[in-house]
């Protein structure tokens, strides 16, 4: 009877330590589309600015608040994408600079509405001047 005991001791408990390391594995990260693309008039005439933005996000929670809010966020971002010069988005240290001024954009808006916490950054995936 105790060698049952103890032997079933090395099998069970075994069990429970993978469950608790299971419990602790790291949030998924996430991309997030903003859809539809965005696309703005830019200054001059019959210019326009065509962007499709990819947002980073950590753990499911913090991809349902950005949902929730996406309608902000996209108002943010319309008004920061609009009315720019194209010669202001001509180089890649440009589009770099409205990319960093976009994160910022973001995580402001969020920080107004809620929390910024599992937003990790954002890409542009498609970028067309035209």
């Amino acid at each position: 009877m105790h060698i049952f005991l103890l032997l079933l001791c090395f099998f069970i408990v075994p069990g429970f330590a993978v469950a608790e390391d299971e419990e602790k594995v790291e949030p998924v990260l996430e991309y997030l589309e903003m859809t539809p693309k965005f696309t703005v008039n830019l200054a001059g005439q019959k210019k326009y600015l065509l962007i499709n933005v990819q947002l980073l996000v950590e753990g499911k929670e913090n991809v349902e608040k950005i949902k929730k809010h996406m309608p902000a966020l996209r108002h943010e971002l319309i008004m920061l994408f609009s009315g720019r010069n194209e010669a202001d988005l001509a180089t890649m240290e440009q589009r770099e600079a409205l990319r960093k001024e976009t994160l910022d954009a973001i995580r402001a808006a969020l920080d107004k509405y809620e929390n910024s916490d599992g937003f990790r950054d954002l890409f542009f995936t498609e970028f067309l001047l035209n």
